[in-house]
């Protein structure tokens, strides 16, 4: 018995550094495998950056070539192109929040649903595009008489056709169906309110001149790049929540860059009468217009700190350049707040992209959330800001065609007539 206690006594025990080296091995080579699987992740992800960096250039390079031929064309090919837009966005829009089992027991719903989308585009398009529909046709046809007519009735046409569509989904409303069928609906005016009808103010820049459209889509676009580009080798620090991605080092660069770049593009627009000529009917042919003083080259004189460091005392500047500033200032501080609206949306819903049309972008209404948020602005500042505060020639007479019959177009002849020479007996 002592023997064998003397011999337990004189065993070697295990000791604690020896433990403790163990543990240090195994805690060691443990933090070795995390590093490698860190070190494989980061380059894994690493590539998968670059790879969608070079996806999304591809079809970024594709988008820009399709979108100056469009722009070659002319206008009613770029207005042909807002309207396929616009439906593919209503598409992704209209898929959305479609739940497959509630579709099915309503087969009716979906036209319903594009009823009210073409409705609004009658009505949104009838307005806008008043003066070139009235011009299309030739005077003293029936089409003529067709177009006036649907000019001056446009309103009580698109208002019947939205009661129709309204009787109509309230006599398909079923039980147990109301949540979903209401939810629909209310989804359907979002859409029409904060989708199509911004998109729309697009097609009334473009028959402004093609420079009204191309130099804000412009803009928002090298926005875009910009800050990716900028986020991409300079982003560290986050720049809003709900888009985490965004980071203020690209929002600074894009910012900076895109002030400059509409600047400089402005002058390179505004010497092609093709760009800045308005278009007030629907032909394809070449366009030839006075360009106005907005176009036409005025010496700048440039400040005294300036021409200490540069060798010029003086440049040809086009007056609209100063106009392209505050539209590359709007394009690059409060544009984006479109995409941000967008990011936060989808953020909700537990989405990545709004469709999946455009390798690397997502869909179409990923691509034109700031586009929409920037044409209502173009359209509203070239109103206020640029265009005169008159009534041209071409909407008065628009305008008596419309509302005058043959008979009271000659007695208003007959009175401008007299009142012309009477100013000049006078003189």
């Amino acid at each position: 018995m002592n023997a064998k206690l003397m011999e337990k006594s004189f065993q070697s025990p295990r000791s604690p550094s020896t433990t403790r080296s163990r543990h240090r091995r195994k805690s060691t080579e443990a933090f070795s495998d995390v590093v490698k699987v860190s070190d494989n992740n980061l380059l894994l992800n690493d590539q998968n950056k670059y790879r969608s960096m070079w996806v999304r250039t591809y079809s970024s390079v594709w988008m820009l070539l399709c979108f100056v031929l469009v722009v070659y064309l002319g206008h009613i090919y770029l207005w042909g192109m807002i309207v396929i837009i616009q439906i593919l966005m209503t598409s992704e829009l209209f898929n959305l929040l479609r739940r497959a089992h509630e579709a099915k027991q309503l087969p009716g719903f979906r036209l319903l649903n594009w009823h009210f989308f073409f409705t609004a585009m009658l009505y949104v398009y009838g307005r806008i595009l008043g003066q070139q529909i009235t011009h299309a046709v030739t005077p003293e046809k029936f089409f003529y008489k067709l177009a006036t007519s649907f000019m001056k009735y446009q309103m009580v046409i698109c208002y019947f056709l939205y009661i129709a569509g309204f009787m109509w989904f309230i006599l398909t409303l079923k039980k147990k169906m109301y949540k979903y069928q209401f939810s629909q609906y209310a989804w359907t005016h979002m859409i029409l309110i904060v989708v199509f009808a911004q998109s729309s103010f697009t097609a009334a820049n473009i028959f402004e001149g093609i420079f009204w459209f191309l130099l804000p889509a412009s803009l928002i676009a090298i926005n875009d790049v910009a800050a990716y580009f900028f986020g991409f080798f300079f982003g560290k620090t986050p720049l809003i929540k709900i888009s985490p991605r965004k980071t203020w080092e690209g929002f600074i660069g894009a910012s900076v860059t895109t002030v400059i770049a509409a600047f400089f593009l402005a002058n390179v627009l505004g010497h092609y009468r093709w760009m800045t000529c308005p278009r007030r009917d629907f032909s394809t042919g070449w366009l030839e217009c006075d360009p106005g003083p907005l176009f036409k080259p005025e010496i700048f004189e440039l400040p005294r700190e300036i021409t200490q460091v540069l060798p010029w005392k003086e440049m040809l500047v086009l007056p609209v350049q100063w106009h392209a500033l505050c539209l590359g200032l709007f394009a690059s501080v409060i544009a984006p707040f479109g995409g941000f609206f967008a990011s936060g949306f989808k953020r909700a819903f537990k989405i990545k992209d709004f469709g999946g049309s455009i390798p690397g972008h997502g869909g179409f209404t990923d691509r034109m959330d700031c586009q929409m948020v920037m044409a209502v602005f173009a359209y509203i500042y070239h109103q206020s800001f640029v265009i005169p505060q008159y009534y041209p020639v071409e909407i008065l007479l628009e305008q008596i065609l419309r509302s005058l019959s043959l008979e009271d177009q000659e007695l208003l002849v007959s009175k401008l007539k007299e009142v012309i020479d009477g100013r000049h007996l006078t003189h």
